[in-house]
């Protein structure tokens, strides 16, 4: 006789009883968890609930049943039945002893603290604290404050040692540049002797801090909290769209803290998009249109020059773009006309100026990117993953840029679910990255060979052994997430289109983008790419439905970014409308751009700031940035939020949405919308991703909506799908006195808010080129010296270092750094851009 097996599975919920009321907790949840979700307050100051518990502090006793002395709630996870006191004559006695302990040296400095009115040593004391003191010694003194990075200050006397910062610069952020050192009495938390803390993410220990002990520079005497107005908003500084609250005071925003946003960034923001709000207040911000009085002398105007832009009024500066713009399409076609740029964009302002270019003008000239991301078919029409999809994955394939330098809380989510055993990392990328120590396997390739690489992988059976067990890895994991970018800017983007095309041949396979503008992802899917239509509409197959919605669209297909500029650079293109876009700066292609905008007919710049492009306008029209106006963005995940208006914007600067109506209306046609509201509902209806997505939706949900929405019918043409396979044409053979560029960029560098900001300025690295030390030997150059760097586009001299992190033959450089640089070497037409190193 057999008997049969009792199978047992674990209760989804477990009853704990916490102060006499009766919850439901989680299996293995901690206690102070448990009770927070139900409405129990347990004080504390180590504890996080984005971070290991350590139960240092001792703040958060608590009193159970059956249980010797007072647990931590931090470290104890319930049991079913449990009974937990948290406000017993036993707790509320610890409590009094650990605050007067944390008070024995803590200086009463609140009236001059910056945390103060928000502080939870000062919040707990007088909730819980016992009201005085026995102790009246005199109170440990340290140099205060100290400066442990260019943003952070350090105030030792406040701190209370609850491992806050030194946890998550260790456990998160990968950074463990801040420590505790000293022991006993003397323990206190700093930086290593000439090591500063230089983390991209150090602002994060400032909001982490429960106590003023850490302090965020540029917000030091700022403001007090009670003055503070709040709004909840996007960074719109990377394409990562992390949640924030925007506060500001006296028209002016002067701080940002991360809010916790489940799907997106855990609460956390990488230290740009914590202060890069600071270029909004520079006094360099443009405040009033400007024209060239002369426009004929433009042209010999040089980059550095101010082109005899001069200030006028909003009435003639639109009447002249206005007129422009007809005369040009009038003599020379709508194809004489081009857009460039509009990531910096909202979507509602994306949508104004793709239907300005593309019902109105009849143009298809229209880019976002500035020929440094990928092809709108292969970002919009892959199948598409969200951060957590990645988080969550068997295995992730980063064939994508350094996500520490371009995207990086998606850096931090990636690290973290590969340290915690989410998820497996497969790297492919020609150089080394901040995740190359995380990946379970790494393959560098050389510029121009990442197709082979990446059918290799799908395919198997690769004679390399690395690849080989990289392959064994992704194959043997159905529904792995490709994590898409450009991993090098001196690589063309068909190369990379071509590498994802392969990947897509594994099952299950998602894709999850990498681009790093802004809001790059909702200015394409408002169809500011060539072929593309609002709502991910390919232009032949919305046609009809948009010809209708709009009254026209273009004919055919237009030219990218690159195409326009060789236009202008031939006298083929009259008219250029630079939407927040630098292409001198931007576009990795300098002697281009500069015979481009030199020899383009007319130039409008809408823009924040006078750029090296900007100068070489002949109208130039101030905008309202980030935080100065409301709208929505999406994020590389496709997930749509709202942004917040916290002030108005300088002078006259107005919204890009309002000036394209104010453009199209001297043109002579009506964009049909006077307020955002009605913009909005016009998105929701025409553009068919966007569905269902209203103004009142995006309201009602803080961590917005990713598109196109489930179970929403939706009406009008099928969106775009995955794109054919493209061939981008072998690279050339490289000779022996040869290297293969790689460039991408740094989180600072020379970008316009990064200049604009003076926290920023210290943070910015000169443009080192960088070789395997194999290289520099064989070509005999010493590292630290200066080098002759040369390419069929330009010959600079530049710095050298070793650096093992690049393989053999190839030799990086930083992108945007320097008024000499990557962007003067690469030829945009080519499929790589290989190098001459010598000595000068």
């Amino acid at each position: 006789m057999t008997q049969q097996a009792e199978t047992t599975t674990a209760p989804e919920t477990l009853t704990v009883t916490i102060d006499g009321r009766e919850i439901q907790a989680r299996p293995g949840e901690l206690v102070i968890a448990a009770a927070e979700r139900n409405g129990v307050y347990i004080p504390r100051f180590c504890w996080h609930p984005r971070m290991k518990p350590v139960g240092m502090c001792r703040m958060c006793l608590v009193e159970i049943d059956g249980v010797r002395g007072l647990p931590p709630s931090c470290t104890t996870p319930v049991a079913d039945g449990m009974v937990v006191h948290t406000e017993s004559p036993a707790v509320k006695k610890a409590q009094d002893g650990v605050l007067e302990f944390l008070l024995i040296n803590h200086p009463l400095d609140c009236p001059v603290c910056d945390r103060g009115g928000e502080c939870p040593l000062q919040d707990q004391t007088f909730a819980f604290g016992p009201g005085e003191s026995r102790f009246v010694e005199e109170k440990r003194h340290y140099a205060k404050p100290i400066s442990i990075s260019s943003l952070v200050h350090l105030d030792r006397e406040r701190c209370v040692l609850c491992a806050r910062c030194t946890r998550f610069a260790d456990e998160l952020a990968g950074d463990p540049l801040i420590s505790f050192v000293e022991r006993g009495n003397e323990t206190q938390v700093l930086t290593f002797p000439d090591d500063p803390f230089t983390s991209y993410f150090s602002g994060n220990t400032v909001q982490l801090c429960p106590v003023g002990a850490l302090l965020a520079k540029p917000y030091r005497f700022r403001a007090r909290p009670w003055d503070l107005d709040e709004v909840e908003s996007s960074c719109n500084l990377c394409a990562v769209g992390c949640r924030v609250a925007v506060q500001g005071s006296s028209n002016r925003v002067v701080r940002h803290l991360g809010i916790d946003s489940d799907p997106v960034n855990h609460s956390w923001l990488c230290d740009k998009g914590r202060f890069g709000f600071e270029a909004l207040n520079a006094e360099e911000r443009l405040t009033a249109p400007l024209v060239v009085r002369r426009p004929t002398e433009r042209a010999a105007v040089t980059v550095e020059g101010s082109g005899g832009l001069t200030e006028t009024t909003w009435g003639e500066a639109l009447t002249q773009v206005a007129d422009e713009l007809r005369n040009v399409r009038e003599l020379h076609g709508p194809d004489a006309i081009g857009v460039i740029g509009g990531a910096r964009l909202t979507n509602e302002d994306a949508y104004a100026w793709t239907k300005l270019a593309k019902s109105v003008l009849r143009t298809d000239n229209v880019d976002c990117q500035l020929g440094d991301g990928l092809p709108a078919e292969v970002v919009l029409g892959l199948p598409k993953a969200t951060i957590t999809d990645a988080c969550e994955a068997p295995v992730v394939v980063l064939l994508a840029p350094d996500l520490k330098e371009e995207l990086p809380i998606l850096y931090l989510r990636l690290r973290r679910a590969a340290l915690d055993g989410h998820t497996t990392l497969v790297e492919v990328s020609p150089r080394d990255t901040g995740l190359t120590r995380h990946a379970a396997a790494s393959l560098r390739y050389r510029p121009g060979e990442a197709a082979e690489v990446t059918r290799a992988l799908v395919e198997g059976g690769s004679a390399d052994a690395d690849v080989a067990a990289a392959s064994e890895i992704v194959r043997s994991a159905p529904g792995a997430v490709v994590v898409l970018g450009r991993p090098s800017l001196s690589e063309s983007a068909s190369s990379i289109a071509s590498a994802a095309s392969a990947l897509a041949g594994l099952p299950g396979v998602r894709f999850l983008s990498a681009l790093r503008r802004g809001n790059v992802h909702g200015a394409l899917d408002m169809g500011m790419a060539p072929g593309v239509l609002p709502g991910r509409v390919p232009l032949d197959g919305g046609r009809e439905w948009f010809g209708e919605a709009w009254g026209g669209v273009p004919e055919h297909r237009g030219l990218d970014t690159a195409g326009m500029l060789a236009a202008a650079a031939e006298g083929r293109m009259h008219a250029l409308v630079l939407l927040g876009a630098d292409p001198l700066s931007d576009f990795p292609d300098r002697a281009l751009a500069r015979r481009g905008l030199s020899n383009a007919g007319f130039v409008v710049a809408v823009d924040l700031f006078r750029t090296a492009s900007v100068e070489l306008a002949d109208v130039v029209l101030p905008a309202a940035g980030y935080a100065e106006k409301s709208g929505s963005a999406t994020n590389i995940e496709g997930r749509v939020t709202r942004l917040g208006q916290m002030v108005t914007a300088p002078g006259t600067a107005r919204a890009d949405w309002e000036i394209a109506v104010d453009v199209a209306s001297r043109i002579g046609t009506e964009l049909g919308f006077d307020t955002l509201e009605m913009l909005g509902d016009e998105v929701a209806r025409v553009a068919p991703a966007y569905s269902g997505v209203t103004t009142s939706s995006l309201r009602h949900d803080k961590d917005g909506i990713v598109v196109p929405l489930a179970g929403v019918e939706r009406e009008g043409p099928e969106l775009l799908g995955a794109p054919d396979a493209a061939d981008p044409g072998s690279p050339p053979a490289i000779d022996a006195y040869s290297l293969r560029l790689v460039t991408s960029r740094d989180l600072y560098d020379d970008g316009v808010h990064v200049v604009q900001n003076p926290f920023f300025a210290p943070l910015r690295r000169p443009a080192v080129l960088r070789l395997n030390h194999y290289d520099l030997d064989r070509l005999g150059v010493a590292p630290g010296g200066d080098v002759r760097v040369t390419s069929p586009r330009a010959s600079l001299v530049l710095p050298v270092a070793s650096d093992d992190g690049v393989p053999r033959g190839s030799a990086f450089l930083t992108y945007n750094l320097g008024a000499e640089g990557a962007a003067d070497l690469l030829d945009a037409a080519a499929i790589v851009t290989d190098v001459r190193v010598e000595t000068p």
